[in-house]
């Protein structure tokens, strides 16, 4: 990380570049003995009365004292992509989004205040697009009031680490007691590539059946009418089942297609098939059908702390494209 100009170290951001994503290094432990730097890259969430807050690309914020920086300067607002289709923020988020369409909604200015009986937090979730036309803190108590009205918990799900998504909204969360509950990666790639892979013995459906349910880790094996009414809703949605031994398939998965878009979602393979390119198989047959609807990029979401999941898709060519987190309010019962 190059710093120098003419062979100096420069500090050459100020408070007026709140908002904009930076580059700093500051002293560890100022007075503690031996010099030791630290490197910091990350949106300036903030700098009040001599300290900096600075969120990075994971959604963590790092806080600095003014006092310790010994360099700084802005960088480009996202680093250049080498693979994976573009796209904006924005209109991933609203693909994904779309994927995941609640049980019932309502506009607070701009973002969308969603409900489905607890069923996936993306479907229960505030999501944040813009100007709630209301300071924030008044966004939040609507928020909180909204969600303990149908006894569900207040969350917030916020994006951070591409040009356009939500570093300051991250910060300013945590600050007023928020709390990030989960971390997950919105990840990209081309749609063909995974199509050209074998897809093996997989059957794909319109609608989702009792086998498909008995799969899927999230139904519990009583689905409720939420979660059917949500993984049913979507643009154009296909489900995938592997078959095994007995009545439960040994794969499933799920795929929107939306416009140029397909999203895979959903899918799992039993331990005791794994490692028998199951969750590939289901994938590239999902992947050819949205490929005939017209599709060309692909997207998936997968949580961070999922280390098996992501090398997959490393595999696969799938590249992180954002990161989202969703932020409990600190009134919410645990």
């Amino acid at each position: 990380m190059e710093f120098t100009a003419g062979g100096r170290l420069e500090v050459r951001i100020t408070p007026s570049d709140v908002g904009k994503r930076v580059s700093v290094r500051r002293l560890s432990d100022p007075g503690a003995g031996p010099e030791k730097f630290t490197d910091t890259v990350g949106v300036l969430t903030s700098w009040d009365d001599g300290v900096l807050l600075i969120t990075r690309r994971t959604g963590e914020t790092v806080r600095m004292p003014e006092s310790s920086l010994v360099a700084g300067k802005v960088v480009p607002a996202a680093p250049a992509r080498r693979r994976g289709p573009a796209a904006g923020f924005g209109e991933l988020a609203r693909v994904t989004a779309r994927a995941w369409q609640p049980v019932e909604s309502e506009p607070l200015g701009e973002w969308t205040l969603r409900a489905s009986g607890g069923f996936t937090r993306r479907a229960n979730s505030a999501l944040p697009l813009g100007d709630p036309g209301m300071p924030l803190d008044d966004a939040l108590a609507r928020t909180r009031a909204w969600y303990e009205e149908r006894g569900l918990p207040p969350y917030v799900q916020v994006a951070t680490g591409a040009e356009g998504t939500q570093e300051r909204l991250c910060a300013a969360l945590e600050e007023r007691g928020w709390r990030r509950e989960v971390t997950a990666e919105v990840r990209v790639g081309g749609l063909a590539p995974v199509g050209d892979r074998e897809p093996g013995d997989v059957r794909l459906s319109r609608s989702v059946d009792g086998a498909w349910l008995r799969r899927y880790h999230r139904s519990g094996g009583e689905p409720g009418p939420h979660m059917l009414r949500v993984l049913g809703a979507g643009p154009s949605v296909w489900f995938a089942s592997a078959p095994g031994d007995g009545d439960v398939p040994a794969a499933v998965g799920r795929c929107v297609v939306d416009g140029r878009w397909a999203g895979f979602m959903a899918v799992e393979v039993d331990p005791a098939y794994r490692r028998r390119g199951l969750g590939t198989a289901v994938m590239a047959a999902l992947a050819r059908r949205a490929l005939e609807e017209g599709a060309s990029a692909a997207w998936l979401q997968v949580e961070t702390d999922n280390e098996s999941a992501r090398a997959l898709y490393d595999g696969m060519g799938f590249a992180v494209h954002h990161v989202y987190h969703h932020f409990r309010s600190p009134e919410a019962g645990t």
